[in-house]
C-alpha cells in the first residue's frame, strides 16, 4: 500500500487496485495535479476538508473517479454543479475497482455544545488497511493496520488523541489534521505521544511524496 500525504487531511491511497483521495480541503496543497483516480472521498462539509474552490478542477481532471461524500456534503457539492455519485452513511460499503470503502461513525466530533456539528464519514479501507476518521475519533470494529491520526484541531484535545491511538491500536499511525500546528508545536505532540504512546510507530509522510506503509 502506498500513501502520498498533501497537507491537513488530504491522503492519497494506492492500494494497489484503486487510488482513492481523502479530504481535498482548503489546507492542502499539490492535489490538483493528481490524476487517474478511482474515487475522491469526503468525510465531511468544513472547507478544511472540502474546497469548492479547487475541487471542480480535481473532478474534471479525472472523469472516471466516483465523488463520495457524507450526507450533509451532498447539498454543497450539488451547489458546485457536482452531485455525488455517493452519499455515505454509517454502515454502507463501497467499493472501486476491487478496493472496498466501509463507512463508519456519523458526526463530526464536538467543538462547542453552541455549535451544531454537520455529519462526518469515517472511511475503513480494504477491511482495516487503512482508516481515515476525518473530524470525529470513532474507534471501528475492525482491527486497523494503518490510522490517520489527527494531531490538532479545535474539537481536539491532546489527551483525546492519545486516548484514540490506544484505542484504535494500529501498526502505523501517519499523522493528519496538522496544519494548525507550528513545527514547534508538531514536535511536542509527537513528544506528547512517544511519552504516552511508546510503542506507537508515528510515520509522519514527506509533503505530495509517496511512501510505502
Amino acid at each position: 500500500m502506498q500513501m502520498a500525504h498533501f497537507g491537513h487531511s488530504c491522503v492519497l491511497l494506492s492500494t494497489g487496485k484503486a487510488r482513492l483521495l481523502f479530504d481535498p480541503g482548503a489546507y492542502s496543497a499539490g492535489f490538483e495535479t493528481v490524476a487517474e483516480l478511482d474515487a475522491i472521498l469526503i468525510t465531511h462539509q468544513h472547507p478544511d476538508h472540502l474546497d469548492g474552490e479547487r475541487l471542480p478542477a480535481l473532478v474534471r481532471a479525472n472523469p472516471g473517479a466516483a465523488l463520495v461524500c457524507d450526507e450533509d456534503s451532498a447539498a454543497e457539492l450539488e451547489k458546485l454543479g457536482l452531485p455525488p455519485t455517493s452519499v455515505a452513511r454509517p454502515g454502507d460499503t463501497l467499493t472501486f475497482d476491487g478496493t472496498s470503502v466501509a463507512v463508519v461513525g456519523g458526526r463530526h466530533a464536538t467543538i462547542h455544545e453552541d455549535l451544531p456539528m454537520p455529519a462526518n464519514a469515517g472511511y475503513v479501507v480494504d477491511d482495516g488497511a487503512f482508516y481515515h476518521p476525518g473530524d470525529a475519533l470513532f474507534v471501528p470494529e475492525q482491527r486497523i493496520d494503518v490510522l490517520g491520526l489527527p494531531m490538532s484541531a479545535p474539537w481536539l484535545k491532546t489527551g483525546e488523541m492519545i486516548d484514540f491511538l490506544r484505542a484504535v491500536g494500529p501498526r502505523v499511525a501517519v499523522p493528519i489534521h496538522e496544519a494548525l500546528l507550528s513545527e514547534l508545536g508538531f514536535r511536542g505532540q509527537q513528544n506528547w505521544i512517544s511519552r504516552l504512546a511508546p510503542d506507537a510507530d508515528l510515520r509522519p509522510l514527506k509533503r505530495t511524496e509517496p511512501a510505502e506503509i
